[in-house]
């Protein structure tokens, strides 16, 4: 992530955090302290504190009695829901980014769907994390539906940190995804046919975490 050196204290610190939550670098289960956050976000404890108040409130995070913090893990009942938010709302922002992309659009999500087969092939999880990532946030930005995309978003600060759960069992080459389906589609202007590309996308990637529950279980 790219940080401004204009953005207030508090908002820095919830960007950074929001980070380690949704690539995985604070892993599910995994229990924190207040303090130890206030020393890896190299932030003072009132922003950390909002900080941690926001990503509650987002479901991002829960805090214990204890005043340790976990990411929380996915449920089987978990999985079910944001399969179900997933597969609803992402077909409708890529038909509607295909209606609104141009030529300039499909490159640039080429490019990014380009650094994601590097790192897969390199195995650099950090990178594969945020270029997969990156590319589904470019297809909201293109389908110009804020309230939709909005949504879409937030369901990654539950579903990305077990990405980081798989990527550590089966490692990279055993991503799978159909981006190369989804951006044939757009260049094409076939809304459908992208559409039932990017969900056959997002089966394959809660069929991915559900496989790894079953196989830590």
């Amino acid at each position: 992530m790219t940080l401004q050196t204009n953005i207030p204290v508090h908002e820095m610190a919830y960007r950074k955090l929001r980070d380690l939550i949704l690539f995985g670098e604070i892993a599910p289960g995994q229990a924190v302290t207040i303090q130890g956050l206030v020393e890896r976000l190299e932030a003072g404890m009132t922003p950390v504190r909002e900080a941690i108040r926001r990503l509650t409130s987002e479901g991002a995070l829960n805090l214990q009695d204890n005043r340790r913090i976990i990411v929380p893990e996915l449920s089987g009942q978990n999985m079910s829901e944001l399969y179900f938010l997933r597969k609803t709302l992402e077909p409708q922002l890529v038909a509607l980014a295909t209606a609104r992309a141009d030529k300039e659009d499909i490159v640039q999500l080429a490019r990014i769907d380009a650094d994601l087969d590097h790192s897969i092939n390199t195995g650099d999880i950090n990178l594969c994390l945020r270029k997969n990532y990156e590319f589904h946030k470019e297809l909201y930005r293109l389908a110009d539906a804020p309230i939709l995309a909005t949504v879409a978003d937030g369901l990654w600060m539950r579903y990305g940190p077990s990405l980081r759960v798989v990527c550590g069992r089966v490692g990279t080459l055993g991503l799978t995804d159909q981006h190369k389906e989804t951006l044939t589609a757009m260049s094409l202007g076939d809304a459908e046919k992208a559409a039932e590309a990017i969900l056959a996308d997002v089966t394959q990637g809660i069929d991915q975490i559900k496989s790894s529950m079953i196989s830590k279980s």
